[in-house]
Parts: C-alpha cells; structure tokens; sequence
C-alpha cells in the first residue's frame, strides 16, 4: 500500500525541527513580533500593537470574513467591538446579509474569492473568521496561515484527515493564534468534568454513548433528492459555482447543493458526525483522551443515496487503554428520528426524559451526562447529584474562560489577554480526526481497522478518502511535509 505523508502525531521532535515563525510582510503585521519567555521554554505570542508595543486602550483587530452569510453571524457576534475591513463570499447576496446590524458591512472591501481579498488586502488583516462549507475550510484557512494571518474557523476543522494533520504543522510553523469554533470548548461544563473525572468521581469511564436526532430531511439544513446524481442547473447569477466547488471534484450546480443543503453530500460535508461530534464529543476526547481508535465500525446504516449521508448509523469507536486510562468505547448514534436506535441510556436514569443529544458517560463508581455543547454536567440520577452537590468538595484546577464563544476567546488571545485558545488546532486537529474516521466507517458502513501512521490497515482503497484529490491551483500544504 503506498503511504500518505507521516500519519503520526507530532512529537517533541517535529516541533523542534520546525520551530514557531511568523512570515511578516508589513509594519501592520509587527504584533507579531513580541517574543515571550515561559516557563516551558521560548515562543512567539502574537500581540497587538499599532504604533506602540502591547495593546492599546483603542486597539481593535482588523477582521475579514470568508464567507459571510449564514453561520457568519456567530464570526460578527464574537467580534463585535473589531474592525471588519473586508467580506468575501462565493455568493454574492450573502455579502451585505448582516449589514443592518453590524453597518461596517457595507464600508468593507467586498470579494468573491478569497485568494484575491488576501493578495490585495493581506497586509492590512490581523484576522480571518472561516464561515464557508466543510470541503473550503482548509484552503481558506492555510491561506491565510502561511501569509501571518490569525485564523478562527468553523467546525469541522476540515474535511479530510490529512488537512486536519497539515492545519496542526502549520500551526507550528507559522505561529499564528487559531481557533475552532465549538463554542462548548469555552464553556465552564467542559472543564467541571475533567475536574470531577480526574477527582474519581467516575472511577474508570469505560463507555460512552453520544448523537444527534436528525438529519432531518426536508429542513433548511437537510434537503434528500428522489436520485443521484443531480440534474444540470443554470447557475444563478450571484453565485460563483467554480469557486464554490473549489478543490472538490468538479460537478455541475443544482439548487439543492447550496447555500445550506451541502452538508448532507459527502464530496462537500460530513453529515451530522463531522458537525456535531465536535460539539457532543468534545467533553468526552478532551477528557478521556479519546485520540487514535484501533477499530471503528458501523454497526447500523440506514438507507442512503449514492454519495449522500445515511437516514441514520450507528458507529462505534475502540480505544485502547491510554496511560493509566482503562480501554473504552464510544458510541455515536445518528438519525433515532428516522428509524435509528435511541442512544443508550443508564439504567438508572431518573432526571426526566431521555435526552436525545449529548452524551451518557458509563463509568465504574458514577454514570454521568454532558449536553451538546459539552457543558452542564450532572451524574445520572437525582439522588447522586443531591448527595454529590452536598458532599463534594472538588478543586477548580482548570481555569474558567471569561469570553463566552469560540470568536470572542480567539479574539482575546489575539490581543495577547489569553496565552491560547483552548480549541486550537493542536487540540482541535486530532480530534476532528477522530469525527472524520467515524465519518468514513458511516459513509463506507463496516469495519475500519486504523493504524495512525498507515491509516486504514484492513481496506486500504479507503485511504484515498484520507488524503484527497484536489483540483489544479487548489493545492495547499504539500510543503510542510518531507519529501
């Protein structure tokens, strides 16, 4: 089987042969050049400062938006109080979408494609927000990486896992602040957890059963065609269809591809998994470790299209034990509304309905639920949590992030008030890997076998769904890796 570029994790190593540097290429861009001594050793903290060093009373970032209509309005909320000095969108009527709330809109530079915003204006952005379809996050966001631009973009990280793997070395080489935006990761839940987890509450977490409802067909979001594939369209006239596809595979334009209902088609999304186990799995990889399965496997698949997400699946992940952590499965349940199996839930289970979403944690000593943002932990039954609230006496060991939003923590750690995001891509990456292989296992159905070096082990023709093709003049990256 011919090998993808190094599979594996970075080690000490691979950060010491490519150490944090930050391409500078005008004065705009000095921020950048603050260097911080830390206890661990020395690295670049990128900091503002416009005409004087640290941050100024006046301050404010410079933003620019790829892709800005839809889901942007999170990227507007959590930087209002910025600068937003340009807009970019393939589809021209989501260009002015915000305007009537955040008039700076209608003042910025508007683009169609981002590479040019970039070349043009570049020198003039501390900051890009990344609100575009799955398939367009990685070469919107390592575009702005290798030009020193700080980068916050939307969940899934990418699309495939090598993007995910080559967003994390560039992180490293570039030094620039980076952000996921899965608002539960700035929560306080998320962190209560780990400090009960790690404080015994739950013993040895041994299981994990997690998963969303839908797709719900027919919604803004979700739109099933009688067959595949789709018929020709005419292109509106708004829309730039070939930068739409942009390095996917080149397909002609339908309606139901876009603005919305892209995420149901694998060549373009990853269905409810790669959306929402960044938000429900969060808790559960941040606190379990859960990195790098040895099988994962989809024991139910529901109908689908060719090409398209099931109506529902049921995968399932196997960890081996990790450090002083026993082995663990996790388990994600997609579509129990369209005939899937409900997530499982403890037997024991008395806070009222089953929760459709978020996560059950099965552990040796306690059984204990997240929600879908990974946040308001409770155990698993009324009188557990009663004699928990009165008897416990836990540590507050991780601290509480003050900026409520992925854009807003981003924003902050630009501004050097926060030593680095808690979603940044060294945490964000491996764990959208860990979505991405679940999403192979429901897209493919069967049995994966997963080697993080190799890949998948047992059916190797999955592997060209790992590293994809990309068009010509899409490609990016290709120059962090060793020949």
């Amino acid at each position: 089987m011919e090998e993808y570029p190094d599979l594996s994790p970075p080690t000490l190593l691979d950060h010491q042969k490519i150490p944090p540097t930050v391409k500078t290429n005008t004065s705009r861009r000095s921020f950048f050049k603050t260097t911080t001594l830390a206890a661990a050793g020395t690295f670049v903290l990128p900091r503002f400062s416009i005409g004087k060093p640290g941050i100024s009373a006046n301050s404010r970032l410079n933003i620019a938006m790829i892709g800005a209509g839809n889901i942007a309005k999170m990227a507007y909320q959590g930087c209002e109080g910025e600068n937003i000095v340009a807009t970019c969108d393939v589809n021209g009527g989501m260009l002015g979408r915000y305007a009537d709330k955040y008039p700076q809109i209608d003042k910025a530079p508007k683009f169609t494609d981002f590479r040019v915003m970039l070349d043009k204006m570049g020198s003039e952005i501390d900051g890009v927000c990344v609100n575009t379809p799955d398939h367009t996050h990685f070469v919107a966001t390592m575009d702005a990486m290798q030009r020193g631009i700080n980068v916050c973009t939307q969940k899934p990280l990418t699309h495939n896992i090598w993007e995910a793997r080559t967003l994390k070395r560039a992180k490293d080489k570039y030094g620039v602040v980076t952000n996921m935006a899965n608002q539960g990761h700035t929560y306080d839940g998320i962190r209560q957890i780990r400090e009960w987890y790690e404080a015994g509450v739950f013993g040895q977490v041994r299981e994990i059963h997690m998963g969303f409802p839908g797709p719900d067909w027919g919604s803004r979001y979700f739109e099933k065609p009688d067959s595949m594939p789709l018929a020709k369209q005419d292109v509106p006239a708004d829309l730039d269809w070939d930068l739409w596809i942009g390095p996917a595979k080149e397909t002609y334009y339908n309606n139901i591809y876009q603005p919305l209902t892209w995420r149901g088609f694998y060549d373009y999304g990853t269905g409810q998994f790669g959306d929402w186990f960044c938000h429900i799995g969060d808790g559960a990889v941040w606190v379990l470790d859960l990195f790098d399965p040895v099988v994962v496997e989809c024991v139910e698949r529901g109908p689908a299209l060719e090409g398209m997400l099931p109506d529902y699946s049921l995968v399932r992940f196997d960890f081996p034990a990790r450090g002083d952590k026993a082995p663990c499965s996790m388990f994600w349940y997609d579509g129990m509304n369209n005939g899937g199996t409900n997530i499982k839930s403890p037997s024991e289970w008395d806070l009222g309905k089953v929760p459709e979403k978020g996560s059950f944690w099965y552990g040796d000593q306690q059984n204990g639920y997240l929600d879908e943002r990974s946040n308001n932990p409770r155990l698993a039954t009324r009188q557990a949590n009663m004699d928990f609230n009165k008897g416990a006496d836990i540590p507050e060991k991780y601290d509480r992030i003050k900026q409520k939003g992925p854009f807003a923590e981003w924003v902050a750690a630009c501004k050097g008030e926060l030593p680095e995001c808690g979603s940044n891509f060294d945490y964000a990456a491996p764990m959208t890997e860990v979505a991405l292989i679940g999403v192979l296992a429901q897209r493919f159905g069967g049995r994966i076998e997963w080697d993080p070096l190799k890949g998948v082990t047992n059916r190797p023709e999955l592997n060209a769904y790992v590293q994809e093709p990309v068009r010509p003049g899409w490609e990016y990256g290709n120059d962090l890796w060793p020949s």
